[in-house]
């Protein structure tokens, strides 16, 4: 049973075949009264005390075909910079406005963010999260809502990849499936469906 630090990620892993025990585990590692989200779901009966938050369906998307058609050099976009420490105030601004998933305080120490600035002001970001062994999850994709319709998303997310494929790793990323503006950019760039997914947010015991 693993956890990313509560300011890092709400993502919690469980075995490939729980058994009931998996409840207590859970609530052992999180607390009362507190949030857990597993992609996927645990599909075994939930125990009194136990609540669900919420339930999104999502897809699985990966980049295999991107990485064929290949992505721009790095440093060839003039405009995309790397996002530090200094830029999480701006970042998570971005995102309560963008609602792009979960984006916590420490999220950004998970990899490589991006951003691209007009004005000063942050506009658009993306960046690296979950890294399953030879893959690369793209991640927190979002921009300004006054700044849509410019093609930002899609160079930023060219260029996450370009640093995921100078690691030698594959990009995957995750979407709601119901973002389909989101998705249909996403096979625009050549990243293609690999599996239906769902996020499930439970609420432990309170005590």
């Amino acid at each position: 049973m693993l956890r990313y630090p509560p300011d890092v990620s709400p993502f919690h892993a469980v075995p490939d075949q729980p058994d009931a025990a998996v409840w207590q585990d859970l609530a052992d590692l999180t607390g009362p009264a507190t949030a857990v989200t597993v992609v996927g779901g645990v599909d075994l009966p939930l125990p009194d005390g136990w609540t669900v938050v919420a339930e999104t369906p999502g897809v699985q998307m990966e980049g295999s075909a991107l990485v064929e058609r290949g992505a721009a050099e790095p440093g060839a976009d003039p405009e995309v910079v790397r996002l530090t420490g200094a830029d999480v105030p701006e970042m998570l601004d971005l995102v309560a406005r963008t609602r792009p998933g979960p984006f916590l305080p420490r999220t950004s120490v998970l990899g490589t963010y991006l951003g691209i600035r007009r004005g000063g002001a942050l506009v658009a970001m993306a960046g690296e999260r979950m890294r399953p062994p030879g893959w690369t999850e793209v991640s927190a994709v979002c921009t300004d809502p006054a700044f849509r319709g410019h093609g930002l998303a899609g160079r930023l997310v060219q260029a996450v990849v370009t640093g995921i494929r100078s690691r030698g790793d594959q990009p995957l990323l995750h979407a709601a499936a119901s973002n389909t503006d989101a998705i249909r950019l996403y096979e625009q760039l050549g990243f293609r469906l690999n599996r239906t997914v769902r996020f499930t947010t439970y609420r432990t015991p309170e005590s």
